[in-house]
């Protein structure tokens, strides 16, 4: 039996969850809602976590740009979230690449 929580939250649920680990990169094409419209904007990067599970699901997206490493955290299964496509697969040797962080240049875009 599930509890009340686990129903509420099954109707938010994203009936097709994009699959991919960390690791990968990844393009995020986010909703952004400019006046009365919307219009979609593409975030490429290497995902270096995720964390949570169900509702509550997030993961990190990190990428260079302009010299300056940022890093954005997406919930999985927000309807501003159009489609999460996987550019590039890897597979690293921890689950939280945190040491990302450090790494500038060609040597970010490896993974080990």
């Amino acid at each position: 039996m599930m509890s009340k929580v686990a129903l509420a939250e099954k109707g938010y649920e994203k009936k097709e969850a994009p699959v991919f680990s960390v690791g990968d990169t990844v393009k995020v094409a986010v909703k952004i809602k400019e006046e009365d419209k919307f219009r979609i904007q593409m975030f490429e990067g290497v995902v270096i976590k995720k964390r949570g599970s169900g509702l509550a699901s997030t993961f990190t997206v990190r990428r260079i740009s302009y010299g300056e490493g940022i890093e954005r955290t997406f919930p999985l299964h927000s309807p501003s979230i159009d489609k999460v496509s996987v550019v590039k697969s890897s597979k690293p040797k921890r689950a939280k690449l945190y040491y990302m962080r450090s790494k500038v240049g060609k040597k970010a875009d490896a993974v080990s």
